[in-house]
């Protein structure tokens, strides 16, 4: 690839207008020395697209983009920089410059294997009319596909014979080396044959798909008729012209199309990545003009980045039997190292045995529509296939589970994104932990709904649930109870921000908790979640990533909490064993208080079979869990023991069996 020196560039963008590049996409009408059209990046009524032919450049104040006639290129047609200089030094009349000598006679044997693809898709294009053709022709017809499909796709037909191609291109001055070289003719030996003998056409008795990068052909695709075939697809080889793995079939085309869309505002066109050449062409036929497909394999890292050139978040479009979920998970484990910000994968999953165009042929473009629009992101296939791996029904179990998710996250080489990965996975750990709520989900702190004055028994669906609402401690004692519950909490998310590595060391407590309000679990999560991620930070890192995280908010709040710093071990200067021995008495406590609430608030719900003496028993033994709750944690600023709890809970219990 040639580089381009800045003296080339400015000399370029010197040779054109830039109100002439810009204006063959963009209507523009002149305004003193000013052009102005409607911009090409949003919808809108009234221009507020600028070009300023003395500064090269154009503004667009609706969108905010700006550049010059190269960034327009790549912005509006999905070029890549070399391309539009490319395109623009050939309407300049400057050639491009060479490396070196011997890129210059690489350049020219590229040349000529190209000229060679092309002549074969007129060829391949013309027996398809003829009447050797006939039966590729009828095979078209009942896959449906049309006459502007055939000439859109340049769709051909090899003939039967053993070199028709062959011949025809030697007639037509290329040399034996070059169509070799091109992969369109194979020496015997190539072909594990006894090496004697003629040169004969690779592709033979097939429905031909030319691969073309922007207008050249470089390879091929072919399609056996026979049903004895022994390959009932076969791509061209990899030549010095064609790399499969870095290649998508109709890729210029989509790319077009795509930009296309967006120039007009409809920001909804997506990449749509399915498994072949006929479901490129059906999709076309439906209206998706973005349709690619990769080459007989799953998606390789070339062919991703090549995706997100276009489109931050492509559609793969794949069966939903076991082969079209393993290619999933085979792109799964491509893209997860590579993904960035605003870069991923989401996947289309059709019904088992159906390819796009039987969903079109059944129900119509929106139905295919209405499965893009819920593509399932790459996160959730990860989780799936890892949660599907072995069944949870052990700790073991589980604990493999995490690990393994665990170890994916860590292999995304972003640090932003992979702070992301492990925060979400963490929530949905946790949320697994937590009990169901009455208005579901984990509640925020003050939002537990309250009975109305005067309130009588009509109010209640049943005399069952009545006993489950009055056995509730009182509003007074139930608000103690919350704020004694926001304290441990918070207290236990300060304690580990201060000691990072209590959650590389015990990861299955942080895992396994459950925290009733809402901002301070979202916090919890960030934070898991970047340990996870990166088992080294410390305190103050953890901090630093905090402070810019969505949760940055609620972190102020408890830092800057008079109540929580009176602890001794929250405060500056408190010895990390310390901090550790306050983060223990906090999870042993609130683990204790939470067990006991949810033994006490089941047995609850058992008592009708009792009578109104289990009744009585349970809500006496709630009120006096309450109290517990009310009276902890006052004094000296510490935290009640897990001694001294666990008496006052047995008590409780004690209470209700009798």
């Amino acid at each position: 690839m040639p580089r381009f020196s800045p003296e080339f560039i400015d000399e370029l963008k010197s040779r054109l207008r830039a109100s002439d590049v810009v204006g063959r996409g963009v209507k523009l009408k002149r305004r003193g020395n000013t052009w102005w059209g409607l911009s090409p990046f949003t919808k809108e009524k009234t221009p507020s697209f600028t070009v300023n032919d003395e500064r090269r450049s154009y503004h667009c104040f609706s969108s905010n983009n700006h550049g010059d006639i190269i960034t327009f290129l790549q912005e509006t047609q999905g070029l890549s920089f070399m391309e539009a200089v490319t395109r623009l030094a050939e309407e300049a009349g400057m050639e491009l410059p060479a490396e070196d000598p011997r890129a210059a006679d690489k350049a020219k044997e590229r040349k000529g294997l190209v000229e060679a693809c092309n002549a074969a898709a007129v060829f391949f294009s013309a027996m398809l009319t003829r009447r050797e053709g006939g039966h590729a022709a009828d095979y078209l017809k009942r896959r449906g596909v049309r006459p502007e499909q055939i000439d859109t796709f340049g769709i051909g037909y090899a003939p039967r014979g053993r070199s028709a191609l062959k011949d025809y291109l030697i007639n037509k001055g290329f040399d034996e080396k070059t169509l070799i070289d091109a992969g369109l003719i194979i020496k015997p030996d190539e072909d594990n044959s006894s090496g004697r003998g003629a040169s004969f056409d690779r592709f033979r008795d097939r429905v031909m798909f030319p691969i073309r990068r922007g207008k050249d052909v470089i390879a091929f695709g072919g399609r056996a008729l026979d049903p004895n075939a022994r390959a009932k697809y076969l791509n061209s080889p990899e030549t010095p012209i064609f790399h499969k793995g870095d290649v998508l079939y109709n890729y210029d085309s989509a790319r077009a199309a795509r930009a296309q869309a967006g120039a007009a505002g409809d920001k909804s066109a997506r990449f749509i990545v399915c498994e072949g050449y006929m479901d490129v062409i059906a999709l076309w036929g439906a209206g998706f003009t973005s349709a690619v497909a990769p080459l007989g394999t799953a998606l390789t890292e070339g062919q991703i980045r090549l995706l997100w050139r276009s489109d931050d978040e492509p559609l793969l479009c794949l069966d939903g039997d076991k082969a079209g979920i393993a290619a999933a998970h085979r792109s799964v484990d491509r893209a997860l190292p590579m993904l960035t910000p605003g870069k991923s994968l989401s996947f289309v999953f059709l019904p088992d045995g159906k390819d796009p165009d039987d969903v079109i042929g059944e129900g119509g473009a929106s139905a295919f529509a209405d499965l893009c629009d819920g593509a399932t992101p790459l996160v959730d296939v990860l989780w799936r296939r890892e949660e599907q791996a072995n069944p949870l029904t052990t700790p073991e179990r589980h604990a493999a589970f995490r690990a393994r998710l665990r170890d994916f996250v860590r292999q995304i080489e972003d640090k932003d994104v992979r702070n992301a990965y492990a925060v979400e996975i963490v929530r949905r750990f946790r949320d697994q932990q937590a009990p169901p709520q009455e208005s579901g989900g984990r509640s925020r702190y003050g939002e537990a709904p309250a009975l109305r004055p005067g309130a009588g028994w009509k109010r209640y669906r049943s005399e069952h649930d009545q006993m489950l609402v009055q056995s509730r401690p009182s509003r007074q004692l139930g608000d103690a109870a919350a704020r004694m519950r926001y304290a441990r909490e918070a207290t236990i998310v300060l304690c580990a921000l201060r000691r990072p590595d209590l959650i590389v060391a015990e990861e299955d407590a942080f895992f396994s908790l459950v925290l009733e309000n809402a901002d301070i679990d979202a916090l919890m999560s960030e934070l898991i979640g970047l340990v996870i991620s990166d088992p080294g930070l410390d305190s103050a890192r953890v901090n630093g990533h905090l402070e810019n995280s969505p949760g940055s908010e609620t972190l102020k709040r408890l830092k800057n909490d008079d109540v929580l710093n009176r602890q001794s071990f929250l405060r500056p200067g408190a010895e990390l064993a310390e901090v550790e021995k306050g983060w223990r008495d906090a999870l042993r406590h609130h683990i204790y208080t939470t067990a006991a609430s949810k033994e006490l608030s089941e047995s609850a719900a058992q008592v009708f079979v009792d009578g109104d003496d289990g009744w009585k028993a349970a809500a006496s033994a709630r009120r006096d869990l309450a109290r517990v709750a009310d009276q902890d944690g006052h004094g000296d600023g510490e935290m009640a023991t897990s001694r001294d709890l666990q008496e006052r809970l047995d008590r409780a219990m004690a209470r209700f069996r009798q």
